[in-house]
């Protein structure tokens, strides 16, 4: 019997995708690639290496952006502090929550909660998620002009 489990390319993929939707479900949770690949019986390295080479960034570039796009949504609402977001989606270091969403963001976590509440004014939870989103990598050269000088 052949079949896709046969095929070591496809059981990978299968692998990946397992990693994937876990760091999706579980962005919030203590997560790390050695866990991640502990998980699916793969080394860091390799783990690491494959997944870049699907996906397009590494296992760890992909949390954050999750979890980045998580604090999106709950900066917008406005009812929770940059320091209780960053808590709230799995991040232990404000600095590199910070960090990380102002590279994707292109602001500042607290100047995203301030101008995300009138941005998103009006606009369904869903339309917003779509349209707010930071940019990953690759899909786009970066484009995006400092909101101050655009006023």
């Amino acid at each position: 019997m052949s079949g896709a489990t046969d095929d070591p390319h496809l059981r990978e993929l299968v692998l990946l995708r397992r990693v994937r939707d876990r760091i999706d479900r579980d962005y919030a949770q203590p997560l790390d690639v050695e866990a991640l690949a502990r998980s699916v019986h793969l080394s860091a390295g390799h783990l690491s290496r494959k997944f870049r080479a699907a996906f397009g960034e590494s296992p760890y570039s992909y949390l954050m952006t999750r979890r980045i796009e998580r604090a999106m949504t709950l900066l917008r609402r406005g009812d929770m502090s940059v320091t209780e977001v960053c808590f709230a989606v799995g991040c232990s270091s404000l600095g590199t929550f910070s960090t990380r969403f102002s590279e994707l963001v292109g602001i500042s976590p607290s100047a995203y909660r301030k101008l995300g509440a009138g941005e998103a004014a009006g606009i369904p939870g869903c339309l917003a998620k779509q349209v707010m989103r930071p940019i990953r990598n690759r899909e786009v050269a970066p484009t995006r002009t400092d909101l101050a000088s655009s006023a």
